[in-house]
C-alpha cells in the first residue's frame, strides 16, 4: 500500500512540476505581460483548451470505470455459474457422475485464484490449465445421459452455465489486454502543457503559483486514476478475485446437509 501511495504522490507531483515548468518557460520566452494586454486573449484560449481537456479526461475516466466495474460483474457472474454447476451435479442424481465434475470445478477455481489472476497481470493471457479444467467439466456434462425430464432440465442448465463461464473468461482476458492508447496520453499531457503556457500573463506570485499547483495536482489525480483503472490486474488499483475466493471457501467447506 505504501508503494502505491508513493507512486500516486510521484504521479501527481510530476504533473505539478510539468505545469509549473511550462508556465515559467513561457514567461521566460514571452517576458511576461507588463502591459496586461495579453490576459484577455490568453484567458479565452485557456478556457477553450481546459474545456476540451476536461471533456477528454471525463470520457476516458468514465470508460475505464465502466470497464473496471464490468470486470467485477463478470467475475461474479462466472463464480455464480460455477456454483450452479457444482450443486446441480448433486441434484442430477448420479454420484459417480457428480464427483468428477465437482472435483474439476474445485480445481478450476483454485487455478483461477492461485495462478490465473496473476498470469493475467503479467501476460494478459488466461491459463491453459484452467481452460483444460473447463473443458473437462464441459466434456463430462456433455456425456451425461438423462433418464427423465428432471435430469434433462438440469443438464441443459449446466450446459448453459458452462458456456457462460467460457464467455466470462474471454471477457476477463479482454479486460487484461486492453490498454489506453498512447494518443490519449499525448492529448492529456498536451492539455496540461498548453494550459500552463496560457497562464504566462499572470505574475508568479505565491497565490498564482498555488492555483497553478492546484490545477496540476487535480489533473494529475484524474490521470492517475485513469492509469490505475486501465490495468485491473496490476497495482495500483488491483482488482482481487474476491468472488472466486469466497466460492473456493464455500466449496472447500460445504454446508452441512439436513
Amino acid at each position: 500500500m505504501s508503494a502505491v501511495v508513493l507512486f500516486g504522490i510521484a504521479f501527481v507531483g510530476g504533473t505539478i512540476v510539468v505545469t509549473l515548468s511550462f508556465y515559467f518557460l513561457m514567461r521566460l520566452i514571452m517576458g511576461g505581460d507588463p502591459t496586461g494586454k495579453d490576459r484577455e486573449l490568453a484567458g479565452a484560449v485557456v478556457m477553450r483548451i481546459s474545456s476540451l481537456h476536461a471533456l477528454i479526461l471525463a470520457l476516458v475516466f468514465a470508460q475505464e470505470m465502466i470497464e473496471y466495474q464490468q470486470l467485477k460483474f463478470e467475475s461474479v457472474t462466472e463464480a455464480n455459474a460455477i456454483a450452479d454447476i457444482y450443486f446441480d451435479a448433486n441434484r442430477y442424481g448420479a454420484d459417480d457422475k457428480a464427483a468428477p465434475i465437482q472435483q474439476a470445478l474445485f480445481e478450476y477455481v483454485q487455478i483461477v485464484v492461485d495462478e490465473e489472476w496473476q498470469t493475467l497481470g503479467r501476460t494478459g493471457q488466461l491459463s491453459p490449465t484452467a481452460w483444460n479444467k473447463w473443458d473437462n467439466v464441459y466434456q463430462r456434462v456433455l456425456d451425461l445421459t438423462p433418464t427423465n425430464a428432471r435430469q434433462q432440465s438440469i443438464r441443459e442448465h449446466m450446459l448453459t452455465d458452462v458456456h457462460s463461464i467460457a464467455e466470462s473468461r474471454d471477457k476477463r482476458e479482454n479486460s487484461g489486454t486492453d490498454s489506453i492508447s498512447s494518443i490519449f496520453w499525448f492529448a492529456a499531457v498536451s492539455g496540461v502543457v498548453f494550459m500552463a503556457l496560457g497562464y504566462y500573463p499572470y505574475p508568479p506570485d505565491a497565490r498564482n503559483l498555488l492555483l497553478l499547483s492546484v490545477l496540476g495536482a487535480f489533473t494529475g489525480i484524474i490521470l492517475f486514476f485513469i492509469y490505475a483503472f486501465s490495468d485491473p490486474y496490476n497495482p495500483p488499483a488491483t482488482l482481487k478475485p474476491t468472488a472466486f475466493e469466497r466460492l473456493l471457501d464455500e466449496l472447500a467447506t460445504p454446508p452441512a446437509s439436513g
